[in-house]
């Protein structure tokens, strides 16, 4: 299971907004993947609704794609607390994950997506090494779309990669 996850708990971001592309784009290659948004979800409390998220979206997912923003050099700390509420080395561990940053800046968030490899390879998680850096993000897209072509080949081929990287479990008993 794919399961792209938007690192921000923003209302209207530009990382929810690419988290869609990027479903809509694996559907075109004919796989389906869920967008898990951080926005209006208690991440400081591990309760009864952080468990429902840890059995119905961390543990069945086997690749995970984090699209994570820009915020003060490094990914936001709301993405942080997902992981620090966990119990990440029942539920994390042996998953592997592409890493997308956005920024409005010019980085497209590479420092952030390097700080979030670390701690992803803490966790046991194996991350792709095409991490793709999208900058001016606010530029790029119009109706929440993209439109620039450069993007979305640069896009199309890191999930080419990153899909005949990942095994394919649907046709063995897992």
């Amino acid at each position: 299971m794919y399961t792209i996850i938007s690192g921000t708990n923003r209302a209207d971001s530009h990382t929810l907004k690419i988290a869609n592309e990027y479903k809509r784009i694996l559907k075109e290659k004919g796989i389906e993947a869920k967008v898990f948004s951080l926005e209006g979800i208690d991440l400081l409390n591990r309760n009864e609704a952080f468990e429902k998220i840890e059995q119905e979206v961390i543990i069945p997912t086997d690749n995970f794609i984090f699209i994570s923003p820009e915020y003060n050099g490094s990914f936001p700390g709301v993405l942080k607390l997902l992981f620090d509420t966990s119990v990440s080395d029942k539920i994390w561990w042996n998953k592997k994950a592409l890493l997308t940053g956005v920024s409005t800046g010019r980085a497209g968030n590479l420092r952030g997506m390097d700080h979030l490899t670390g701690i992803l390879n803490y966790m046991k998680i194996t991350v792709h090494p095409n991490k793709l850096p999208i900058s001016i993000v606010h530029k790029l897209h119009a109706e929440g779309k993209l439109t620039d072509k450069n993007t979305l080949q640069a896009i199309n081929q890191q999930l080419d990669e990153f899909i005949e990287w990942v095994p394919d479990y649907s046709n063995t008993n897992k």
